[in-house]
């Protein structure tokens, strides 16, 4: 097991148990208490957590992690859900996209999938993607304004208005930190909702990418109402319960 994936599992028994000891943490990962201690001592340095005698206590920033931590989750599933969603995008076609580890992965999908390569447009306030898919000859880069926030990459605040309000999207696919019926989709961060709805509200449609995981649950800010997304890609592992509460209130349900 490598650090950064020692510290996704760290982080997640965290998130679930909100406490965790030394002793503990090492007998759920298989590893040494000495590798535990420099492990807690590492992420408390980047207030991932917060150390305590004998152990760590989660912090509310291990419920956003940055996305070089968040890389390793779902990552099957995460692929999957790329593979799928790249075939909602059309030759031409101009595309929204917002920051997160699904949205990357669905990024590096469409500049790679042979039927788009007479060329398209990607719309995004992610900087990573954008740095990642710059070298793309066949694909137009367009950038919002904003301020870089790290944990995310993703440039938020009222920069981002100038230009989103100059464009027009074929299709938009918002990756979420949460997806309920009743509240909608939502993120931790508010400064990230609100651009993120911005940019959906230019689209003519608004695909929500997200692991099961993320399904029926709520986050901070709301990003829009369920009314306002037409479909959504996610796993296989997503119930059918859950499945149809969202397609009775509208929207098209993807398990790929």
């Amino acid at each position: 097991m490598s650090r950064y994936d020692r510290w996704n599992a760290i982080l997640e028994l965290l998130a679930q148990e909100g406490r965790l000891s030394v002793e503990e943490a090492a007998r759920a990962l298989d590893v040494s208490t000495a590798t535990i201690r420099r492990d807690f001592d590492q992420l408390a340095q980047q207030q991932m957590l917060m150390r305590t005698r004998g152990g760590a206590v989660a912090q509310s920033v291990s419920y956003d992690l940055p996305l070089r931590y968040k890389t390793a989750r779902h990552a099957g599933e995460k692929h999957r859900i790329a593979a799928a969603a790249a075939e909602l995008v059309t030759p031409g076609a101009v595309v929204g996209l917002n920051g997160g580890t699904t949205t990357s992965e669905l990024a590096r999908t469409l500049a790679t999938t042979p039927t788009l390569e007479s060329g398209f447009t990607i719309v995004t306030n992610a900087l990573n993607i954008a740095a990642e898919l710059t070298v793309r000859q066949h694909v137009k880069i367009v950038v919002t304004g904003g301020v870089a926030r790290q944990q995310s990459y993703e440039l938020i605040g009222p920069l981002a208005t100038g230009v989103l309000e100059q464009v027009t999207l074929d299709v938009a696919f918002l990756g979420v930190d949460a997806l309920d019926v009743e509240v909608g989709a939502s993120a931790h961060h508010e400064g990230e909702a609100s651009v993120n709805h911005l940019l959906i509200s230019r689209a003519a449609q608004v695909v929500v990418v997200a692991d099961s995981s993320k399904i029926g649950k709520r986050a901070f800010s709301r990003i829009c109402p369920i009314g306002q997304i037409d479909t959504l890609v996610t796993d296989d592992q997503l119930s059918d319960a859950l499945a149809g509460e969202l397609t009775d209130a509208g929207v098209k349900v993807v398990r790929a």
